[in-house]
């Protein structure tokens, strides 16, 4: 079993993002209810086909900026949300379940095992996480907890969010087309306002938000 790793650490001052995968095992039925019901049900053995599967990182939080002298210390500004992640799968067609949906992305791109066959529970009640259309957003906190040198810091959180388009087809006769997304890992990280952040998407958003206007970490490479 895979799950969100919590926790506080201290850190150097150099631009940080700390991830956890999201997706694994977790008690409980299926996630059922797309967003686009139809009245006739998919068949059981029809065939996903994805396209267009794109990954991309959404800040969720961000303090305000600090400023700590040498030697660093604790951080005490609190992460605010920004921004509320969640899962959602659109269709047309004949019907399908959301956490289908959300099984077939998953095996797509890796969070699932592609040797799974189905989402059958097994003896314990147990099913994949990344297939619960409701599951909540990951929650924010303060896990970053103190710096060990002097700086500008602001503190982020984030998911990497992924999404394609579906075709479910069956045999014979009937189609079912749609969009899924949800995320598939939890960041958290640090920032110094007057050091380029350099690729990182989610720093420089964050930045953009909480640093001073021309902040090196604000600047666009």
């Amino acid at each position: 079993m895979r799950g969100t790793s919590r926790g506080s650490w201290a850190v150097g001052l150099a631009a940080v993002t700390l991830a956890a995968g999201l997706t694994g095992c977790t008690g409980g039925g299926k996630s059922h209810g797309a967003e686009a019901r139809a009245v006739v049900k998919a068949c059981a053995d029809g065939t996903f086909t994805w396209s267009g599967i794109r990954r991309t990182d959404e800040l969720t939080g961000v303090s305000e900026m600090e400023v700590l002298g040498a030697g660093g210390g604790p951080l005490t500004d609190t992460v605010r949300r920004v921004h509320t992640p969640r899962p959602s799968v659109r269709a047309t067609g004949p019907d399908l379940s959301a956490a289908e949906v959300l099984f077939s992305l998953g095996k797509r791109i890796g969070e699932i095992d592609s040797d799974a066959r189905t989402l059958a529970e097994d003896d314990e009640g147990t099913t994949y996480t990344f297939t619960d259309v409701h599951a909540k957003a990951p929650t924010l906190g303060n896990r970053i907890t103190r710096t060990h040198g002097a700086g500008h810091i602001v503190q982020y959180a984030g998911v990497r969010m992924v999404e394609g388009d579906f075709r479910y087809s069956c045999p014979g006769d009937g189609i079912t087309t749609g969009h899924a997304r949800n995320w598939t890992v939890d960041m958290a990280g640090i920032l110094d306002c007057q050091t380029d952040v350099g690729h990182s998407v989610l720093a420089r958003q964050a930045a953009g938000r909480s640093c001073e206007p021309g902040s090196p970490a604000t600047r666009k490479r």
